[in-house]
């Protein structure tokens, strides 16, 4: 019977969310209004759409244990998230309406050529439909821990009920559900720590007892780490230089140049609504994360200390999904589960709008003007893209049931591979005016290589990555440009 309250609070749930989804889409007219919600979404709406976006269940549920098997070093990185989030909204979003883009590519393809447009949107594609498959995966693991369901079914029914409002109501429906979801997770998440704080004897003081000891400081935030070798101190995750300048360069290629954010910053009525959109994430996101860390905090008093494998976990990542199993009562733990399912749906119908744009603006569409036929049937062929693209998700999804891979840590070396090329060749088209498509593409090369070098064979750890592609990819870009300069001018 406790089973059935919490499945029919899921169920409706689902079916809320679907049809909400589709109403609030409201009548597309055109593949403005589809991608871009018509460009007159309100800013507010489209900065709690971005903290739903970059928030998926491995969020929800290993950031909190994180914090149970260690301290708040993440907030670092957290922060450096703030600062990157600063420097998109100055240079970045400027950029992208002073041209009045469609897509993140669409500013290369104006300032490289066409060639580097398909070039990497192409990439984006790839790397989007990978990643994206492996999280969706990822997500279906505390889904089957927590409901019983198998793997396939998890993925169907958070990708089913994802795609049937994205596809029917465009960005609008995706931007309105992120919001909704935003609050739905949140609220789980908040209700949890609640129930916990409430059985402690203590209560918050029970937490502060457990955390901070003789021994530890599960409060701890900076971590100097300078005394080790230039290795040791690459290699380890959550310092401070590292997590402020890998979390500043991640978040610059993350909501810079990935079309999964861009679209919904460039979807604003202004630059300057933008701008207060990304603000507005950029502070909510500290919060968030802090609240996640605390979280964790609350389950590691709760549990009395114990490590998880005391309590008989495989990772820290089973902590919460344990104890909403075995600790929550009917139908809240449904309502806690759906804040599962939303975190996940926010992330999944972002990653499937952003694909069937970026492949209906950036490649198709072009391809149907230079061989001469009428743009008149772009709706129906940006709803095909968003059905094939969501199925394609789902089937990837499929793929990994079977996998004895770490996928986080897949997923994450996917991301590393491309994502400092992406930011070095945005940089060269705003900072170094002189370089040209040859030297750009010399650059993101360059950049993968090096990348693929330091992925497979050092132990450097992947907050450093985004940093040294787009390092590498400025460097050599500028290279290429001085080095046909010199050759140029010795003919």
């Amino acid at each position: 019977m406790d089973r059935l309250v919490d499945y029919i609070v899921i169920t409706v749930y689902l079916v809320g969310v679907a049809g909400f989804g589709i109403l609030s889409g409201g009548k597309q007219k055109s593949v403005n209004d589809y991608f871009l919600g018509g460009k007159t979404m309100a800013w507010w709406a489209v900065g709690f759409s971005i903290v739903a976006s970059e928030t998926s269940t491995l969020t929800f549920i290993s950031i909190p244990g994180l914090a149970y098997k260690s301290n708040m070093h993440f907030l670092q990185l957290v922060f450096g998230y703030f600062i990157g989030r600063i420097i998109v909204s100055l240079v970045f979003i400027p950029a992208y309406y002073r041209g009045e883009l469609e897509t993140a590519y669409d500013f290369l393809g104006r300032r490289f050529g066409p060639f580097i447009r398909k070039f990497m949107s192409t990439v984006f594609i790839v790397t989007r439909v990978l990643a994206s498959g492996v999280r969706l995966f990822a997500t279906s693991i505390p889904v089957h821990i927590i409901t019983g369901w198998d793997y396939g079914v998890c993925i169907l029914v958070i990708g089913v009920f994802t795609l049937i409002y994205t596809f029917a109501g465009g960005l609008r429906a995706v931007v309105a559900m992120d919001v909704v979801q935003l609050f739905i997770y949140l609220g789980g998440a908040a209700l949890s720590m609640y129930i916990i704080l409430n059985r402690l004897p203590g209560g918050w003081n029970d937490v502060m007892s457990y955390a901070v000891t003789e021994v530890t400081d599960k409060f701890e935030i900076i971590n100097l780490h300078f005394g080790n070798s230039l290795i040791g101190f690459l290699s380890s995750p959550y310092t401070l230089i590292g997590g402020l300048l890998g979390g500043t360069f991640l978040t610059m290629a993350s909501h810079g140049t990935d079309q999964l954010l861009v679209q919904r910053l460039i979807g604003c009525r202004s630059a300057r609504d933008g701008q207060k959109a990304l603000m507005l994430d950029a502070t909510l996101i500290v919060l968030q994360f802090l609240f996640f860390l605390v979280l964790g905090l609350c389950l590691f008093a709760f549990y009395g200390g114990a490590t998880y494998q005391q309590l008989g976990l495989a990772s820290s990542d089973e902590i919460f999904p344990k104890f909403i199993i075995d600790n929550l009562p009917a139908g809240i733990s449904g309502f806690v589960i759906a804040g599962v399912l939303a975190s996940a749906m926010g992330s999944l119908s972002s990653s499937i709008s952003s694909l069937a744009s970026s492949t209906y603006l950036d490649l198709f569409r072009p391809a149907r003007q230079r061989a001469g036929m009428p743009d008149d049937s772009g709706l129906f062929w940006s709803r095909l893209f968003t059905l094939l693209w969501g199925i394609t998700l789902m089937g990837g999804a499929m793929l990994f049931i079977h996998t004895t891979n770490p996928v986080v840590e897949l997923g994450l070396k996917i991301a590393s591979i491309t994502y400092g090329g992406l930011l070095g060749t945005f940089f060269l088209g705003f900072f170094f005016t002189k370089t040209g498509t040859i030297d750009a593409c010399a650059g993101f090369i360059a950049a993968i290589a090096v990348m693929g070098s330091v992925l497979f064979f050092t132990g450097i750890d992947y907050t450093w990555h985004t940093f040294i592609g787009c390092a590498v990819c400025i460097t050599v870009g500028n290279a290429s440009r001085l080095t046909r300069g010199f050759l140029a001018g010795g003919r």
